[in-house]
């Protein structure tokens, strides 16, 4: 069954990325004179999918990069891990950008990871990110360059990179949005899957993408901004775009995003 997991793309989860729960707490950062949020509190459970949705310019990227320790935050602000270790070097962060190096070969751009680590892939990591690449649609593009991809396909290719990090906290910034809607549905399965048991944050302004994939959904809204209460689908993600429920819980997403 491993092997086949291997060969689909999927695998079970490493220890190295066992569940990790992570909370922001007393958050607070001003950008350009304008306090985008003070004392904002999230908590990210274990090895579930929060997703955070609200208005443009409410501070969603601005919350993901403070988490990636790529946006340097104001006193009190808080950022812990649940087992009291720093979260540098354990986290896989896909940003809005595709930031694929044009120089590189699809292949190499998945496998940027191990470049960077100065570590040479070995045979099943070559091997998990072809089929990566494959479960992405983009199975025999792995030795073409970034200039002759789509949009939509460059951020395939971001999408694999992200995930071949096999990190325990995985930060998401609309990793959908330049897809068509076909692929926006099989990409999110992909992504449930291969992301499963792992933390994640997924930024996106689809709030049916939320309910589809999320375990948590949290309404960031305000000036400064603020966190909402979480929304629960029920059920297991990827969960069925035509399901009554999901329907039903979308009305109520768009309530408080309205709100």
């Amino acid at each position: 069954m491993t092997d086949v997991l291997l060969r689909s793309g999927a695998r079970p989860v490493p220890p190295h990325v066992a569940a990790l729960p992570v909370a922001v707490s007393s958050a607070r950062l001003t950008y350009g004179g304008t306090v985008l949020f003070s004392d904002l509190t999230l908590t990210l459970e274990a090895g579930r999918t929060t997703c955070l949705l609200g208005p443009s310019g409410v501070g969603k990227t601005t919350l993901l990069r403070v988490l990636a320790g790529l946006a340097e935050p104001e006193p009190p602000t808080r950022v812990e891990a649940g087992d009291g270790r720093p979260l540098a070097g354990r986290i896989a962060y896909m940003a809005q950008q595709d930031l694929l190096l044009p120089w590189l070969s699809v292949l190499d751009n998945a496998l940027l990871g191990d470049r960077l680590r100065r570590r040479k892939p070995d045979a099943d990591r070559v091997e998990r990110a072809v089929a990566l690449l494959a479960r992405v649609g983009l199975a025999g593009r792995e030795r073409d360059r970034p200039a002759s991809l789509s949009g939509g396909q460059r951020q395939r290719v971001a999408l694999a990179r992200t995930l071949m990090e096999d990190k325990p906290l995985v930060l998401m910034d609309e990793p959908f949005s330049a897809l068509d809607a076909l692929t926006r549905l099989r990409l999110q399965e992909t992504a449930a899957e291969t992301l499963a048991g792992r933390t994640v944050l997924m930024v996106t302004h689809d709030p049916l993408e939320a309910l589809r994939i999320g375990d948590r959904l949290h309404v960031m809204t305000g000036r400064p901004a603020t966190v909402g209460p979480a929304l629960e689908p029920p059920g297991t993600a990827p969960r069925r775009v035509d399901d009554p429920a999901l329907l039903a819980l979308q009305a109520e997403l768009l309530r408080r995003l309205a709100a």
